[in-house]
């Protein structure tokens, strides 16, 4: 093998990369909330790191489950096929709250809390706006580096 294919071997996949980055920013955000918001606690830096994965899986299922419904939303015929898919939404978008606070609790304890409602709601709000902007920042970012080696 020659160098080109080990670097080739050695190269994540886009996907992979922006995994790993959004567990970076997921604890950067995590560990501001629990320095300065008293109701979110984490007990050490491991419990961080592990509650930013845990977060990372879950919000990825929600945005998925976020995007089949609205889609079904868009494709809905009828009024009431329109309701149902909103109502289904908004159900996600409620209850992923709640989900996140009893799996965290389930996995966790009382080692890491996440606040109540408002304050995971505020939460996941920073946690996905953030991952947006550094998404946004590393393209740009890409653009103006040029084409790679």
């Amino acid at each position: 093998m020659n160098s080109l294919d080990d670097r080739d071997a050695l190269t994540p996949s886009p996907a992979a990369a922006a995994a790993v980055i959004d567990v970076f920013v997921y604890v950067v955000v995590l560990n501001l909330f629990v320095e300065y918001l008293p109701a979110v606690v984490s007990e050490t830096f491991t419990l961080s790191l592990l509650t930013a994965i845990l977060l990372k899986a879950v919000l990825e299922a929600v945005v998925a489950a976020k995007k089949r419904i609205a889609a079904r939303l868009r494709s809905a015929g009828t009024p009431m096929g329109k309701a149902a898919a909103a109502l289904s939404l908004w159900a996600v978008m409620i209850g992923s709250k709640f989900a996140v606070l009893e799996i965290t609790h389930r996995i966790f304890g009382d080692r890491v809390r996440l606040g109540g409602f408002f304050a995971v709601s505020g939460l996941i709000i920073v946690l996905l706006s953030a991952r947006f902007a550094m998404r946004r920042l590393l393209q740009a970012v890409g653009r103006s580096a040029g084409p790679g080696p």
